[in-house]
């Protein structure tokens, strides 16, 4: 995007690279790249993403999809990491059709999900493509963030907020299925199961091409004997794809957990007693109920969404398909938005920055109670560690508070005696302290951890600032003429207004 001539003056922010001072401009746009490479598919979204200012923030107020790409089955080699240059070739001829350059993209993600995370390969494409592309978020999406990526995107925690119910959000893609329990716009618990179409693959002939470990679990537990080059046995797919839907069922909470089950769970079984009246089923597999003209990629897809529906109504709970299905955990654009912290910041030591692409940590705190407990601030932290995926990361976070209530001494000390022993693993690892609040607090918060709870690590306490889990951050240097700090917010845009309006999505 070509730069504005007036260019402000200095010790002002900027917007991301289009050099527009946000308290000058009252409209942005900006154009949007998503790449999705998953363990079945992998495709692409380009989007133009309208933002205004309101008070304060810079908001997003329209988002155009300006080309969709064609659907690729995500291309492996024989020793299973991805072919980079296949994908390459792939995504490149996408930008060409789109008539895109990466020099046109302002913002975007690329996001790694299921087997093809895990592959040898998948940190260094997801680096290579991420600067190849634009200015790009990468990456490798563990089965957490995954799970809470899928809750966003299908529209399922919107749709939790409109109803009394809790409602389940259930995405079936080529490896795993992803299960998140959404209450009161919330994801209040979550699960992933090995359990996908692409765990066992024939060829052309009929013959068993690849089989992953879980799927030849699976189809041992169905009693189907199937082995790589033969033939698949007459009624397997139809017995495999059954078992899987029971799987399902399970690891969903709606019947007793098997021990195939229990043995297949990438996560911790949900632990929430909840009942929820309504499933919205997303990924590549739900695309079979909804676009029954989907083709045939060589797996069970079509097989296994006939059996998860089957087995979902016999659970006596309502069953939505999401409208686009596999491209319900695209991340189809980056929210940029500039904020500028407060005076009130606490960094030490200046060396520490700059930092980009922090992802963000947004635990529920209850920081607006009178007398605060560090165990149940410490159990919060690790609550939001585990559903973000970030509980053994080795590089920095940032956490968000919503600080309310009186600054006195004792509940500034009860609370950062919560965030050190909530973090003490992350700590540990000698890695920056980070806080972003939104309230004028952060300077008084960052000397408590530096100098009453004598942190030895870095520490960076911001405020003015608002941001939420799956967001990312860049953060500045210090700007000399103000004494701020630039933040770069990036959060993930869902399509959540679609489900919580009725329509499907």
């Amino acid at each position: 995007m070509p730069p504005e001539s007036d260019v402000p003056e200095g010790g002002r922010v900027f917007f991301a690279r289009s050099r527009r001072a946000p308290d000058r401009t009252a409209e942005i746009r900006l154009v949007s790249a998503g790449i999705d490479i998953g363990s079945s598919t992998s495709h692409l979204v380009f989007s133009r993403i309208t933002y205004q200012r309101r008070g304060s923030r810079t908001q997003v107020v329209r988002r155009d999809i300006l080309h969709q790409s064609d659907i690729l089955l995500t291309p492996f080699e024989r020793d299973h990491r991805i072919d980079a240059t296949a994908l390459g070739r792939f995504i490149e001829g996408q930008y060409e059709m789109a008539g895109v350059t990466p020099d046109m993209i302002d913002t975007g993600a690329l996001i790694l999900t299921g087997i093809a995370a895990g592959t040898g390969n998948a940190a260094a494409i997801g680096e290579l493509f991420a600067a190849q592309a634009g200015r790009f978020v990468a990456v490798a999406a563990g089965d957490a963030l995954e799970t809470t990526l899928a809750a966003h995107g299908s529209g399922a925690v919107a749709a939790s907020a409109q109803q009394p119910a809790p409602v389940l959000s259930v995405d079936i893609g080529g490896g795993t299925t992803k299960i998140a329990m959404c209450s009161a716009g919330s994801i209040v618990d979550l699960t992933a199961v090995s359990v996908g179409a692409r765990l066992i693959c024939l060829d052309t002939a009929g013959c068993v091409a690849r089989i992953e470990p879980a799927g030849q679990a699976l189809a041992d537990a169905a009693g189907v004997a199937v082995r790589t080059g033969q033939p698949h046995p007459p009624n397997g797919v139809a017995d495999i794809a059954s078992m899987m839907a029971k799987t399902i069922v399970e690891a969903c909470g709606f019947r007793p957990i098997s021990d195939t089950t229990r043995d297949l769970l990438r996560l911790a079984p949900l632990s929430i007693a909840l009942q929820p009246k309504r499933v919205i089923l997303s990924g590549g597999v739900a695309a079979y109920l909804s676009q029954p003209e989907t083709p045939d990629f060589g797996d069970l897809g079509a097989a296994l969404a006939q059996s998860i529906l089957t087995e979902m109504q016999a659970c006596d709970v309502e069953v939505q398909v999401v409208e686009q299905p596999i491209r319900a955990t695209v991340i189809g654009a980056s929210q940029h938005s500039v904020q500028l912290s407060g005076n009130t910041i606490f960094v030490e030591p200046d060396s520490v920055l700059p930092l980009s692409n922090v992802p963000v940590i947004s635990p529920d705190l209850h920081l607006d109670a009178g007398g605060l407990n560090p165990a149940a601030i410490a159990d919060a932290i690790t609550r939001s560690l585990r559903t973000t995926g970030l509980a053994e990361t080795a590089s920095p976070l940032a956490l968000f508070y919503n600080w309310r209530g009186d600054a006195t001494h004792a509940r500034l000390d009860t609370f950062c005696s919560g965030l050190a022993l909530g973090l003490a693993p992350y700590l540990a690892q000698g890695l920056p302290l980070i806080l972003v609040g939104n309230s004028d607090i952060g300077g008084l918060i960052g000397l408590h951890c530096s100098r009453e709870r004598r942190l030895a690590n870095a520490v960076i306490s911001l405020d003015g600032i608002t941001a939420g889990a799956c967001d990312f951050i860049d953060i500045g240097e210090i700007l000399l003429v103000s004494g701020g700090v630039p933040v770069v917010v990036k959060s993930l845009i869902f399509p959540s207004t679609q489900c919580a309006a009725g329509a499907p999505g």
